[in-house]
């Protein structure tokens, strides 16, 4: 007779006992839809031109925009489920990851593994069929190099944090190559700055659970150096590097005098919540940083598309 923890594998395997919303959790709804907000703003970009109102939405490939969001959204969500399987083991460890569906065992590890899979080469398909080649290379890199760069060198060394900045800060990448068909220094700049803001934002989520990622062997700056002084000296540093890259759509013209002004207020407020923690190295610091990187973000892609020239 076969003992309980066969019987409940099995259980777990068959498709009627694994609830959808499980799947939807390997797929991280809530950082996919950041990333495609990314997208999009990358995906205006890459339309060139300085069209005004009707004009612009006029010439809009409504279809291509689609086809853009879905394939990035599934390559995205594939991509989440993938590394939660490739760290099971190592969310099971970590208090805040001890509840995903693999962890807990609500999903058998060979159907989550097939479910990436399928997400994965379904996103780069739709990029490549229903918008163009290069945009499904860059989502296919991006992949990649998220999977098999950075989430092994977690384990290994705390420079994996600036190697998984470069497959993060593809989504706006991929938007303009989709849209344009090419890349241009405009799209790089969307990228720097992408890039650039990841910095505080990942270093303020190590620090809150550097206890976490201890125990799990993940070797993130706050657990290598756990006083914090390190940590708090890189959030400085990115966050002010963030102020140049950020204005740079004003000073090449991809946005106007408004987003000028507006940019250079939303760095100098990021970046006083790394100083802050610089000089206070608490919990609620790094939550500080952490929730102004959340604030950043979005307001600083909405002053770009309302003050593109043309609009």
């Amino acid at each position: 007779m076969a003992d309980s923890s066969e019987c409940r594998e099995r259980e777990i395997a068959s498709p009627s006992s694994a609830h959808w919303r499980d799947y939807l959790e390997l797929t991280k709804p809530r950082i996919t839809w950041l990333i495609l907000m990314s997208t999009a703003v990358g995906y205006f970009y890459g339309l060139g031109g300085t069209s005004a109102g009707w004009t612009f939405l006029s010439r809009l490939n409504w279809l291509g925009l689609l086809n853009t969001m879905m394939g990035t959204a599934l390559i995205a969500s594939g991509t989440a489920a993938l590394n939660q399987w490739f760290e099971r083991e190592a969310d099971r460890k970590m208090r805040r990851t001890a509840q995903r569906p693999l962890p807990t065992g609500r999903l058998a590890s060979g159907p989550a593994l097939l479910f990436g899979i399928a997400l994965s080469v379904g996103g780069f398909v739709e990029l490549w069929w229903g918008v163009n080649l290069l945009a499904g290379l860059i989502g296919a890199f991006t992949l990649f190099s998220y999977l098999f760069l950075y989430t092994p060198l977690k384990q290994r060394t705390w420079w994996s944090t600036a190697v998984g900045a470069v497959p993060g800060a593809m989504p706006p990448v991929i938007g303009y190559a989709a849209a344009g068909g090419a890349l241009t220094r405009e799209s790089w700049v969307l990228f720097a700055i992408l890039f650039l803001w990841q910095f505080p934002h990942f270093y303020s989520i190590a620090w809150m659970y550097k206890d976490d990622y201890a125990r799990a062997g993940i070797r993130m700056l706050p657990v290598v150096e756990p006083d914090g002084r390190s940590t708090a000296r890189q959030i400085v540093l990115f966050g002010a590097a963030l102020i140049p890259a950020s204005l740079l759509p004003g000073l090449l013209g991809m946005a106007g005098r408004f987003y000028l002004a507006g940019a250079l207020l939303l760095g100098l407020g990021y970046l006083y919540s790394g100083v802050r923690v610089a000089l206070e190295r608490s919990l609620v610091r790094a939550r500080g940083v952490l929730m102004a990187s959340v604030v950043y973000l979005p307001l600083l892609y909405g002053l770009m598309l309302l003050d593109r020239p043309g609009l």
